[in-house]
């Protein structure tokens, strides 16, 4: 249904009260700040209790504690910048409170109570019946109309209801998407920042790995040179392989989060559209998108133990002739290695094939 605006003067002081409500708006809940409000790190404000609960979906491991006392900090993300906010062991209590919006919100909550003579009115009018302000919503079509539409125009014969109605359902419906997509992107971000540990740790393990191979190469012959290098390669391959794979997952998370990151922004600049009508217009569109990103299936995480490497242990034995059989040998530490030599060289019976291992 097609309709024009109709205006009627704006008043500046409500103006003014209109732009300095938004700008105490919590990004989490969408409403005016409750105190207290908490200052971040990246100067942006939330509600304490806000804070909290993003606090929580980002640490699910810190809350499955089922303790009141944190004993250890944590960490989420602003979610209007996305600047990593690392909190001490007191949590979002330790955030400093900021008094001056406090103050603020007071003032204009006084202001706001004053009657005003005259405040700003701004209708979207019916275009088939230019005296009539829409003002019912038709579920049938799902668009705003007039009442007199409903009487005896297009939509006599459909189901109606009144536009605010609609209007807070839908804006509560978004606000409830927004607010699980915050909360789903927090724990996207979590997931990446463990798998970006996991490639740590695989690099850690494959150093070692590699220190112990070289200095059992060292106290070789010449020989060794050859399978240290092939060991090596090896080694390496595994190292790359793993790290392939976990760097692919992160970056297939983190396209969900980029993505994800800005249909939350498209919905909250939705949300600040004034006009009932005109927001309406698009709302079920962005609910849908929302609902369907928070439905989205991301990939699955590595196994546990995949970034061990304990399967490239070098067991050094017997004599030069069988130094190009060596291969890695999983399970088997530096200690039993040195005692399983010793038992070889007290034996000396070991044909050239006996004990050699399967491939890494």
């Amino acid at each position: 249904m097609n309709f024009t605006v109709g205006f009627k003067p704006l008043l500046g002081d409500a103006h003014s009260m209109d732009n300095l409500e938004k700008q105490l708006i919590c990004p989490i809940c969408l409403e005016m700040f409750s105190k207290p409000v908490v200052i971040l790190p990246c100067q942006h404000n939330l509600c304490r209790k806000c804070a909290n609960d993003v606090f929580q979906a980002s640490n699910p491991l810190w809350q499955s504690r089922g303790s009141t006392t944190v004993s250890s900090g944590g960490r989420f993300r602003c979610p209007s910048c996305r600047h990593e906010v690392v909190l001490d062991r007191h949590g979002v209590y330790g955030l400093q409170r900021n008094l001056l919006v406090e103050n603020i919100i007071d003032i204009y909550k006084q202001e706001s109570s004053r009657p005003l003579h005259s405040k700003a009115e701004q209708h979207l009018m019916c275009e088939e019946h230019e005296e009539e302000k829409i003002n019912i919503y038709c579920l049938s079509c799902e668009v705003p109309t007039c009442s007199l539409c409903k009487v005896f125009g297009a939509h006599k014969d459909c189901e109606v209801a009144p536009l605010p109605t609609i209007y807070k359902r839908q804006k509560s419906e978004l606000s409830d998407g927004i607010a699980m997509l915050v909360a789903g992107n927090d724990r996207v971000q979590a997931v990446i920042t463990q798998m970006e540990e996991v490639c740590q740790t695989i690099e850690d393990n494959s150093r070692r790995q590699k220190q112990l191979l070289n200095q059992k190469f060292e106290s070789l012959c010449a020989v060794l040179e050859e399978r240290k290098g092939e060991l090596l390669q090896a080694l390496a391959r595994e190292q790359e392989e793993k790290l392939q794979r976990v760097r692919g997952l992160i970056r297939q998370y983190g396209d969900h989060l980029e993505a994800s990151s800005k249909l939350v922004e498209s919905a909250i600049q939705s949300m600040e559209e004034p006009q009932m009508a005109l927001y309406l217009q698009q709302a079920k569109e962005l609910i849908n998108k929302v609902g369907a990103m928070s439905k989205v299936e991301l990939a699955g995480r590595p196994e546990p133990g995949y970034e061990s490497m304990e399967p490239f242990t070098v067991s050094v034995e017997h004599v030069a002739e069988m130094l190009r059989t060596i291969d890695f040998q999983p399970g088997t530490s530096g200690e039993e290695e040195d005692e399983e030599v010793a038992l070889d060289g007290d034996e000396g019976t070991a044909g050239p094939e006996e004990g050699r291992p399967d491939g890494p």
